[in-house]
């Protein structure tokens, strides 16, 4: 419905995301948001969602990364121009409906977090209406000493330490979603689990997640840690398919974990109007595969980008794609595939084109 008052752009009303579950596994939710001004009159936007593994935090079921928010890995030149545009960004996608904004210490040296948190503080109501997830565990060549190797880092200290820093440059009390960015080899989970512990009873992290984690090490750290594991961030898209294959979604879906994808569209050549990628030894397979896409997405008035997205969607696992495009036409684009259900039929044959094979 749409509101009778006149509000600014930075206050356009929803329903909030954070609402406690009822069904975790059956569940889809719907909020809608409209407003209208004296120039403008807009339709509300229904965005479908779904519980993230067990927990009471709910998402869209599409997420809004932040890697790319400012152009750069420099903090040097992340200018206040730049961070302007990735606010412009952040709120492109928050008016597009996205309620799950996700972001990592490492991305542009922190610089990523604290354009989420200016966001945040100039968008009135945001901070209430959306899920704040970021990572820790990367560490790059130099830090702390200059000969120190580029590495991951999962012990105690370093834990806690970013913690409270993404805290500060997100400028919240609370992370809504906090992962472990890649397996570290030397992860000890007995000594992970009374920093998981701390972290929860203090306040500081609501939900505990994964990023990049194959099935067994997984398991293993959830044997030792008191708090479930809701979510494991991995690379899914139609040129990486092992997920499907290696165990990953089959554990999600029996321990209802809910996998997210970064890089959905696999950094970009899935998307309308780009070409695979022409040094790869796979470009006539993805040529073939981008043909059929265009096909389907003609017979369903849509985009590749669409279809390519919710393909990941109709999997049983209840894939999140993880859209990370600085243009606001792409993230509402990429949206639409909230609203696009492919048969089996359609699926399959986009498998198969991906596989560049038969089933067996």
């Amino acid at each position: 419905m749409l509101s009778d008052k006149p509000l600014s752009n930075l206050d356009r009303l929803w329903c909030g995301p954070l609402l406690k579950r009822k069904d975790h596994a059956a569940e889809t939710r719907s909020f809608k948001w409209g407003w209208s001004c004296g120039a403008c009159s807009l339709s509300s936007v229904d965005m479908k969602t779904q519980s993230l593994g067990k927990s009471k935090l709910i998402s869209t079921r599409l997420a809004y990364g932040n890697m790319r928010c400012v152009g750069t890995w420099n903090p040097a030149d992340a200018t206040p121009e730049v961070r302007a545009r990735g606010v412009k960004a952040h709120v492109a996608a928050y008016e597009a409906g996205y309620t799950h904004f996700d972001s990592a210490d490492i991305y542009c040296a922190g610089v990523c977090e604290e354009v989420l948190g200016q966001t945040m503080r100039e968008v009135s109501g945001m901070r209430d209406r959306i899920i704040v997830a970021t990572k820790c565990g990367i560490r790059f060549g130099g830090n702390p000493k200059p000969d120190s190797p580029g590495r991951y880092d999962f012990s105690a200290d370093y834990i806690r330490a970013c913690c409270d820093a993404s805290l500060k440059r997100l400028g919240v009390e609370t992370i809504d979603l906090y992962h472990l960015h890649r397996p570290d080899v030397l992860m000890n989970p007995a000594e992970i689990a009374p920093v998981f512990d701390d972290l929860h009873k203090s306040g500081k992290v609501k939900v505990f997640a994964v990023s990049n984690f194959m099935p067994t090490t997984l398991a293993a750290l959830q044997k030792h840690v008191n708090v479930p594991i809701e979510v494991n961030q991995v690379e899914i898209h139609l040129g990486r398919l092992d997920p499907f294959v290696d165990g990953t979604l089959d554990q999600c879906i029996e321990r209802t974990i809910t996998p997210t994808a970064w890089s959905p569209l696999g950094g970009g050549w899935l998307g309308t109007g780009r070409d695979a990628p022409r040094n790869n030894p796979n470009n006539a397979k993805w040529t073939l595969l981008q043909q059929l896409l265009d096909k389907i997405a003609a017979e369903h008035e849509t985009s590749r980008t669409v279809i390519a997205l919710a393909w990941l969607m109709k999997h049983p696992s209840r894939i999140i794609p993880i859209i990370g495009s600085v243009k606001p036409e792409n993230i509402k684009e990429a949206a639409k595939a909230d609203d696009v259900e492919l048969s089996r039929e359609e699926w399959y044959q986009i498998y198969v084109a991906a596989r560049g094979q038969n089933m067996p």
